[in-house]
């Protein structure tokens, strides 16, 4: 067999969303900032250790000026301002303000490693509710002020540079009692690391042990720029916006600017581009083409629908396609052509979502083996095949033990080591291996789902794409009036609609249209929505035009339908006793998490109350529910309970009270004839001990198959406000019939 090695391109997507508000120039999140110093510079920084190991950094061109802004001292975020003022000076407002948002850490991994930390949290509580804060500020001296502005953003620095920096080692080791002195100089250092951000990954370009690939300016779904109605090949069941969007001049545009950027800040022409959300489109390609960009990558999904067929895997997760998905493919539209690459669903979210709860050896080794398999399962017809793994550079590490470094110093090292597999930059292989495979169509649609229900067709996003719609046209029909006024355009007015236009097409970014609708939701779906609409209002003020009452009017709705992290894929039969008793127990079910801050796009948990997660499923006969418990709790100190609310079809709800390691009330509440709840049943199949795992009959519900299950739950605490899950909205799920199995099962 040959020992040539298999090529593997890791693609790590830096991007944040647009944080700087338009009308007041502050930004309203502090994570540009603090991903920078946790996570931007050490992800590439560790390469220099391998220079082996080559790799694809997809940097999203509106980051990497929020970056600038941060090091040119443009940039000011409330966090910065209110760490460094003097804790002494802390107004009120200031106080809760920090013991609100100065938690929004990962509690087992950024903040249990430092005690006083911990011990602060306890003292504040697990949950941020106004009357508990205010409640909590009074038994906080000044010296906790202190020591937590210093330990918030001392946890949100990467853990090497608490092992190499003599200052910021000695404040770790030190843990407590800081100095107004010391709080400023790590202000200092913070801005030191990121100044050292883009110089680093300039440097790593140059040696060639990195590819820097880009993004249009500001991260729009590009296939949606172009035309809304592109949606209905992958949703021909969507409500679309009122008002057709259709500006491929939009797309052009986003990409020449996110081009422009990243030849002045990293000195060259990208030959790479991750559409933003791996959104793709026969449209898109001769404009990206266009520009001198020689290939895009996106999901096996998109590769499934174009090619008509489907990647079948086995129950463990190998590809048992590999000549299909591991490959690059030429597309072309209008004579312009593009080499395209397909992500492996299954190692990207590996990595991204399941490893991090793994021994960091074990992790690696797992990672190689499957890269192993596929080697081997390609035969002696490797040398053209090419493993893609893409995901987010910045938002799974806080989930990893010591930030994930312990991880990567283990899958690099092994992977050096291991002559049968190469890590490459997309670049790198395409000149080795040009694609000799067109693809006889590019399917519209997303990495998640293959399509773009995310951004479009929920009335919430809907009515955000018709206020775009209108303040768009209505800018056009300015500058048209402008233009036939005047053969030459004032400074002024050139400048004025210079600045419009920005505001237009900070618009057009993802991240706004992700936050509406059902699919995801977190604490700062608020800023979210006010900023989308101070973009617009911008836009109407620059033109001394009133701005749109509607405008004024929040798109965010309370009730919706909530998507969780996982669905149900298939049945499951947990053991009901209040452990986990392997990891496939309960691999199949749906996954809720409570999102506590604004830092990831996915998992962007901050923090939390009594439960992290909970997890759902079924057989044909019964209903499963497990509730994780969160680091650090006390089971024997604290009494608690929750309820599952069955809004339809049937009101019915599952009341549960706990007492440490002891169930008190287990039960199931039906409404009698006067509207009164009463209880209709026992459950009689739950268990307390490292979990809490409970089974309910459908029957007791009155749910037979085929119905659409409405639900949420509420978490109470012994003299903590209810916590609800999800935070908004309902989950829904059907109930299955003997061939759900057959309906999910990828063929």
């Amino acid at each position: 067999m040959s020992q040539d090695p298999l090529h593997i391109a890791f693609v790590w997507h830096m991007h944040q969303p647009l944080y700087k508000d338009p009308i007041s120039g502050e930004y309203v999140l502090p994570w540009v900032r603090l991903h920078g110093t946790k996570d931007y510079y050490d992800m590439a920084a560790i390469l220099e250790k391998y220079p082996s190991i080559h790799q694809t950094f997809n940097i999203v061109p509106s980051l990497t000026e929020q970056i600038i802004d941060y090091c040119e001292g443009r940039a000011k975020d409330k966090f910065l301002d209110i760490t460094a003022k003097p804790a002494d000076e802390l107004t009120i407002e200031d106080k809760r303000f920090i013991l609100s948002k100065f938690f929004f850490a990962n509690w087992e991994n950024m903040i249990m490693v430092f005690p006083r930390y911990w011990e602060l949290l306890n003292r504040r509580g697990f949950h941020s509710y106004d009357e508990g804060i205010d409640d909590a500020s009074r038994y906080y001296t000044a010296q906790d002020f202190l020591d937590l502005q210093v330990l918030f953003n001392l946890s949100w620095i990467d853990p090497t540079f608490r092992e190499t920096d003599r200052f910021i080692k000695g404040l770790a080791a030190k843990g407590k009692d800081f100095t107004e002195g010391e709080k400023l100089k790590l202000i200092a250092k913070q801005m030191e690391i990121l100044k050292s951000i883009i110089p680093e990954y300039r440097k790593l370009q140059d040696l060639g042990i990195v590819e820097l690939s880009t993004s249009p300016y500001y991260h729009p779904i590009l296939p949606l720029l172009c035309d809304t109605n592109s949606a209905k090949e992958a949703m021909p069941w969507a409500e679309l916006p009122n008002s057709r969007f259709a500006h491929p001049e939009d797309a052009l545009e986003q990409i020449k600017r996110g081009i422009a950027l990243h030849k002045k800040v990293f000195g060259s022409q990208p030959k790479g581009m991750w559409p933003p959300e791996g959104s793709v489109s026969e449209q898109v390609i001769p404009i990206i083409a266009g520009e001198g960009i020689n290939w895009i990558a996106t999901d096996e999904e998109i590769l499934e629908q174009s090619l008509g067929k489907s990647i079948k895997r086995d129950g463990i997760g190998h590809c048992l396609d590999p000549y299909i998905l591991y490959k690059p493919y030429k597309v072309s539209k209008d004579g312009k052509e593009l080499s395209i690459v397909f992500r492996d669903h299954i190692l990207s979210d590996l990595v991204g979502f399941v490893y991090s709860k793994w021994d960091a050896e074990k992790a690696a080794d797992d990672f190689i083996g499957r890269l192993l398999y596929i080697r081997d399962s390609l035969g002696d017809n490797f040398k053209e095949h090419l493993v893609t793994i893409v995901l987010d550079g910045e938002n799974a590490w806080e989930y990893y033990k010591n930030d994930g470094n312990d991880f990567f110093n283990a899958l690099y090292s092994k992977m050096a080591q291991n002559h049968l597999i190469k890590a490459v930059t997309i670049s790198e292989h395409l000149n080795e291996h040009s694609p000799t495979e067109t693809l006889p169509k590019l399917f519209s649609g997303s990495w998640i789902n293959h399509n773009f229900k995310i951004w479009i067709g929920h009335i919430e996003d809907n009515t955000a794409w018709d206020h775009l719609s209108e303040a768009r046209d209505t800018l056009a029909s300015f500058e048209n009036g402008l233009m036939k006024k005047n053969k030459t355009l004032k400074q002024e007015d050139r400048l004025k609609l210079e600045q419009a236009w920005e505001e237009i097409y900070a618009a057009e970014g993802s991240d706004w249209f992700w936050w509406y609708g059902e699919d995801h939701s977190s604490m700062n779906d608020i800023e979210f929505d006010d900023l989308f609409r101070k973009h617009l209002k911008k836009m109407y003020l620059l033109l001394d035009k009133e701005p749109p009452a509607g405008l004024d009017i929040p798109i965010i709705s309370e009730e919706r339908v909530y998507e969780p992290l996982a669905r149900p894929t298939s049945f499951i039969t947990p053991v009901i006793d209040g452990e986990i008793t392997n990891y496939f127990e309960w691999l199949s079910s749906g996954r809720i998490e409570i999102e506590e801050g604004g830092a990831a796009m996915h998992r962007e948990r901050k923090g939390g109350g009594i439960i992290s997660s909970i997890n759902y499923g079924f057989d044909i006969k019964t209903l499963f529910f497990r509730f994780d418990f969160a680091k650090g709790i006390a089971l024997s100190d604290i009494k608690w309970g929750f309820t599952i609310d069955f809004i339809h079809p049937k009101n019915y709800k599952a009341e549960v009270d706990i007492n440490g390691l002891n169930i008190t009330m287990a039960s199931i509440l039906g409404k009698d004839a006067k509207g009164d709840w009463v209880i209709k049943a026992d459950i009689e199949n739950i268990a307390v001990k490292d979990v809490v795992e409970l089974a309910i009959p459908f029957k007791n519900l009155s749910l037979k198959s085929g119905d659409e299950m409405r639900f949420f739950i509420t978490i109470i605490g012994e003299g903590l406000p209810p916590e609800r899950w999800p935070r908004r909205g309902y989950i829904i799920e059907n109930i299955p019939d003997k061939d759900f199995e057959l309906y999910n099962w990828r063929v």
